[in-house]
C-alpha cells in the first residue's frame, strides 16, 4: 500500500512541476504581458475598422494585417443609395413626382456630388 501512495505522491508533484515549467513568465511590474509585433498590428487594424461591417470590415483587416495601403472604397450597394438618397435634405423637402426625380436622379448617381 505504501508504495502506491509514494507513487502518487510522486505523480502529483511531477504533474504540479510541469504545470509550473510550462507557465507563462510575467513581469512583476506589469499586469499584461508585452504584445509581440502581430498583436500590436490587431489591436491598431482593429481601432482604425471601428464602424466597417460584414465583407468591408473583413477586407479591410486582410489588407491592413499584411501592411497594406487600405483599399479604395468600393461601391454603394442599392440599399445604401437608398438610405443616403433619403437622408439627404433635399428628399425630405419634396413630395410626389418631384421626389421622384430627384429619387431617380439621386439612385442613378448624377446626384452623387453632393454625397
Amino acid at each position: 500500500m505504501s508504495s502506491r501512495l509514494s507513487l502518487m505522491v510522486a505523480s502529483v508533484a511531477l504533474a504540479f512541476a510541469a504545470s509550473t515549467a510550462f507557465a507563462a513568465p510575467q513581469d512583476a511590474g506589469s499586469s499584461a504581458p508585452a504584445k509581440n509585433a502581430q498583436q500590436q498590428r490587431m489591436t491598431d487594424c482593429n481601432k482604425q475598422a471601428t464602424g466597417k461591417t460584414g465583407d468591408d470590415r473583413k477586407a479591410f483587416m486582410s489588407s491592413c494585417l499584411k501592411g497594406e495601403a487600405p483599399a479604395a472604397p468600393t461601391k454603394m450597394t442599392q440599399q445604401e443609395k437608398m438610405k443616403a438618397c433619403n437622408a439627404d435634405p433635399q428628399a425630405k423637402s419634396l413630395k410626389g413626382d418631384a421626389r421622384k426625380q430627384f429619387m431617380s436622379s439621386c439612385l442613378s448617381n448624377e446626384h452623387s456630388a453632393s454625397h
